[in-house]
């Protein structure tokens, strides 16, 4: 059983940072990709960046600059950096690890950036 745990969510003032973590535990087979997707209030979850196993990364554009993800193999982890945060940003943060036997997500973590 694959378990996602999410943490560093919380309110933060535009401008501000947040660093979001993601630890993955239990029967796990080599991990691939792991991402972050976002899904704020009346939209779909969209990606926000995702990094492969040998660290090749790829972000929305409306995060680039802004936020840099990075894991690490080791501890299974995989973390979000988000600076200069916008209240565009507001939303439930989830990450997602593929690995051969499948895709897991994580519960999410609630990001909300006042003005």
């Amino acid at each position: 059983q694959v378990r996602l745990v999410e943490s560093g969510g919380g309110l933060v003032q535009a401008g501000g940072s947040l660093r979001l973590s993601c630890a993955a535990s239990g029967t796990l087979w080599p991990i691939g990709q792991m991402g972050w997707y976002r899904q704020a209030p009346g939209k779909q979850r969209e990606l926000v960046a995702t990094i492969t196993r040998g660290g090749s990364t790829n972000y929305a554009d409306s995060v680039k600059g802004r936020f840099t993800i990075s894991r690490d193999n080791a501890k299974n982890t995989v973390y979000l950096q988000m600076i200069s945060l916008e209240p565009e940003d507001t939303a439930v943060y989830y990450c997602k690890i593929i690995t051969v036997r499948g895709d897991y997500w994580g519960q999410g973590t609630q990001v909300t950036v006042s003005s």
